[in-house]
């Protein structure tokens, strides 16, 4: 029985949680939609980029049954833990690093980035959209900025500073949410990114249909058909998105 509440209460928790981040995020998604859809439209790219277990939102947003084609993940090997913990964490600290990668990426008419970044403080995230913002591209923050208010300003300003619209995940300081009362495990960033991300694309697909535009989504590579539906996709992105190869 003691399990069971426990899971309960923290399945409690989580739901509560999504549910304020869809309710209260619900006019800047309408926005982001509009911008990912101009970027669609105008041949565009979306940039995507974290450090940290932030690029696990990256990872969703790039080659993922359902998603975008368009999408181009924008990362170091320096900022992945399974490169190394410590040294990741120095990376997304490190002022520069920013620039380099966002230079090799490049940034093209239309295109839009976004940034995930639950603290959104260190020079990396911030540098990112700082970077971005300057060359004229849209940045979407996904962030939280009861974190961003609690963590130590190691770039000057925040990731939302920056930003041209931001997505609120709501992830408290620290990110863990149980026990409840003084929370220690149990983290719900990834979760809150994974589920705004989704939320956009729904929108997106609504806002698309209505327009009469064609989405370039993503086939699963594992139902009949999928593999001839992705070829065209990757035909059309492989020269912009070179992590297709």
């Amino acid at each position: 029985m003691g399990a069971k509440r426990t899971g309960s209460a923290y399945g409690d928790a989580v739901r509560d949680l999504l549910s304020r981040v869809e309710e209260q995020n619900a006019a800047a998604l309408d926005d982001v939609a509009e911008l990912v859809l101009a970027s669609v439209r105008g041949d565009g790219v979306v940039l995507a980029a974290g450090a940290g277990h932030s690029l696990a939102a990256v990872a969703e947003t790039f080659y993922r049954a359902g998603g975008l084609a368009c999408v181009r993940p924008v990362y170091h090997p320096e900022l992945l833990p399974m490169h190394g913990a410590i040294s990741s964490t120095a990376a997304e600290r490190r002022s520069g690093l920013a620039g380099q990668v966002l230079r090799e990426a490049g940034l093209a008419r239309h295109d839009v980035l976004f940034v995930f970044s639950t603290s959104g403080v260190n020079p990396y995230p911030v540098e990112l959209a700082a970077h971005a913002a300057d060359a004229g591209c849209p940045v979407v923050a996904v962030t939280s900025r009861s974190a961003s208010a609690a963590a130590p300003r190691r770039a000057g300003s925040t990731l939302a500073d920056h930003a041209t619209i931001v997505l609120d995940t709501l992830v408290p300081p620290g990110d863990s949410s149980y026990p409840l009362d003084a929370p220690v495990t149990a983290a719900v960033s990834t979760i809150a990114t994974t589920f705004l991300w989704n939320l956009v694309m729904v929108r997106l697909l609504d806002k698309a249909t209505e327009e009469g535009v064609e989405l370039p989504l993503w086939r699963s590579a594992n139902v009949e058909g999928g593999d001839a539906a992705n070829a065209g996709l990757l035909r059309k992105y492989q020269a912009r998105v070179p992590q297709l190869g």
